[in-house]
Order: structure tokens, then C-alpha cells, then sequence
């Protein structure tokens, strides 16, 4: 079987995006079965996780999956000078899909030439998070019924947010437009950009963050400015409260508005909008079972068909 790894989703056509978002509500009718059973998925986390780490496994747990792996590297074979390579080689001795957060970039690809274990990227460094940008897909079709011609607006780190990364270059062919609010420091990186013009996708690049700014959104994607990712703690403390969504600021938007953010957050989404219609983050979070749900079901070769007709459906 061909390698089923999933290192980016950016590539995807609009045919295997719609399959995968059919798969993610199957799974949300019925989340619990046990098409997996007798599976083994490895969860790999170089790099500190919460939310990925626990709805995969989560996922793999209610499809009757067993989990091995770690989330902590230093209580792995790595600091006594394994290799990325030969960890990989190893743990695809034992599972049949390995999941994997690593803080390089490009690891995630270098680790799916490695083996014909299906590698599925849980985010590499500032680059790609294919996974949470499947789940905010899932969110916005959800909310939205579509993902043509919307108004996305990106905010805050988007330097190093790999998670407004993956959502630009999946949303790209459905003509959106993106309107990139940050700081000068945290603005989007070039090479994105430059796929936008070269593309013909329609984006803005402002400095601004008031209601006026944000009144024709359809979807607002908040994002945390990372410390982790900052070489210059002073730099940290000049742009970490950059951009601060407060209630005041949703009096005129769009009724259809949702606030995403890929969570954690810290203090860029005051808490009283947690009760706003608009506050979307949180059922955002929980479609990361479901989304993911159908990843590890998909590199398995497990077919839309399949999970229709799958008799181990737990009520």
C-alpha cells in the first residue's frame, strides 16, 4: 500500500476536502465504535501539547485503537542522541499509524521518507498543523455551510502561527479573502503572501483592530502571540498584547460571525465574550475529535463507505 501519509493537506482538491468533512460528521453522528481494534497508534510529541495530543488519542481510544508514545521527549532514547530517524524506524516496528509533533520544521516530511508507516504531521515548528486545519475547516463549514467566497480574518502571531499557515493554503482555492491583522514583527511571512499574489487570492494586510475593521467578517481566527517561539523575550513584551478582541468590539458584525482560535489562549480574547453567539472556540476544540477521527480512519485506508456501514458502531 502506497504511503498514506498525511505531512500537509494544502494540496488536497476540493473533492478530498469535502470527504474528509463527510467522514468528520459520521464520526460526529456516531464517535464511538471499534473499526480500529487490533490497531496500535503511536502518538510521537517532541514538542508540548495539550489539545492535539488528547483529542488524538481520544480519537484512537473511541475508535477501539490501542495508544503507545510520549509527551515528554526527555523520558525517550532522544537525549541519549537517537536519531529522528532511527525513533521513527523503531516505533514503526510497533503501530500502524505514528502521529507526530515535532518543534523543526520540515520533521514531519523527513519522518514520512523514513517508513511506509503512515505519519500524520501534528504540527513541525512555525510551518504546517494539517490536523487543526482540518478541524477548522469542519468548523467554519459547519457554521458557515460553505467555504466559498468568506471573509477570513487572520489575527495576531501570524509570523509564527503554522496554524494560520495551513488554513491559507487550504482555503486558498475557494476564494476567500483574508484580511492579515498583526504587528509589524508578527506580520505574515513573505513566502505566503507571495502565494496569494501569485494565486490571485484576494488579501489585505492592516494594523488595525477595531469594530470597524472587523465588521464584515465571517470569520474572525484568533491567535496567540507564542513566547515559545521568540529568540528576543524583549521582542515578546512589545507586540504580546498587541491585538486584544474585547466584547464592545462585536456590536455591528455580521450575525453569521464565529471567533475561532486554536487555543491556548492567554489574554487576546477577553473571557465575558465566552457567552457571545459569536464565540466559537470552544465546539471548535471539541470538532478536533471528530476531524481527527477521520484522519487516522483515512491513512488507514478506512473509506466514507466503511464507517456508513460499520457494524461496531457503540450507541
Amino acid at each position: 500500500m502506497a504511503n498514506r501519509s498525511i505531512v500537509s493537506i494544502s494540496s488536497y482538491s476540493h473533492e478530498k476536502i469535502q470527504y474528509l468533512l463527510d467522514m468528520a460528521c459520521e464520526m460526529e453522528a456516531h464517535p464511538n465504535r471499534k473499526i480500529l481494534e487490533g490497531k496500535v497508534v503511536a502518538t510521537l510529541f517532541f514538542e508540548p501539547s495539550t489539545r492535539t495530543r488528547l483529542s488524538f488519542e481520544t480519537a484512537a481510544n473511541r475508535l477501539g485503537a490501542r495508544v503507545i508514545g510520549f509527551a515528554d521527549p526527555k523520558a525517550t532514547s532522544s537525549t541519549k542522541g537517537e536519531t529522528l530517524k532511527d525513533t521513527i524506524k523503531m516505533v514503526s516496528n510497533y503501530a500502524d499509524v505514528i502521529v507526530m509533533r515535532h518543534k523543526l520544521e520540515g520533521a514531519a516530511l523527513y519522518a514520512s521518507e523514513m517508513t511506509d508507516t503512515p505519519i500524520i504531521n501534528a504540527g513541525d515548528g512555525a510551518n504546517l498543523h494539517p490536523s487543526q486545519t482540518m478541524l477548522d475547516l469542519y468548523s467554519i463549514y459547519k457554521t458557515q455551510g460553505t467555504l466559498e467566497n468568506l471573509n477570513i480574518y487572520m489575527v495576531g502571531d501570524l509570523k509564527y502561527g503554522r496554524t494560520v499557515h495551513s488554513l491559507l493554503m487550504s482555503l486558498s482555492s475557494y476564494n476567500p479573502t483574508f484580511h492579515f491583522i498583526a504587528p509589524k514583527e508578527l506580520e505574515m511571512p513573505q513566502e505566503y503572501k507571495t502565494f496569494c499574489r501569485q494565486n490571485g487570492v484576494k488579501f489585505i494586510e492592516q494594523t488595525d483592530f477595531t469594530a470597524e475593521t472587523i465588521a464584515d467578517a465571517d470569520i474572525i481566527y484568533m491567535t496567540r502571540v507564542q513566547r515559545e517561539r521568540f529568540t528576543d523575550l524583549m521582542e515578546y513584551e512589545r507586540v504580546k498584547d498587541a491585538y486584544i478582541l474585547r466584547k464592545s468590539m462585536l456590536k455591528d458584525c455580521r450575525p453569521n460571525m464565529k471567533i475561532l482560535h486554536p487555543l491556548p489562549r492567554v489574554n487576546e480574547i477577553e473571557r465575558d465574550i465566552d457567552d457571545s453567539p459569536h464565540a466559537y472556540y470552544f465546539e471548535q476544540a471539541g470538532n478536533g475529535l471528530f476531524a481527527r477521527e477521520a484522519l487516522i480512519c483515512d491513512v488507514l485506508g478506512i473509506t466514507l463507505n466503511d464507517l456508513r456501514n460499520d457494524k461496531t458502531i457503540i450507541p
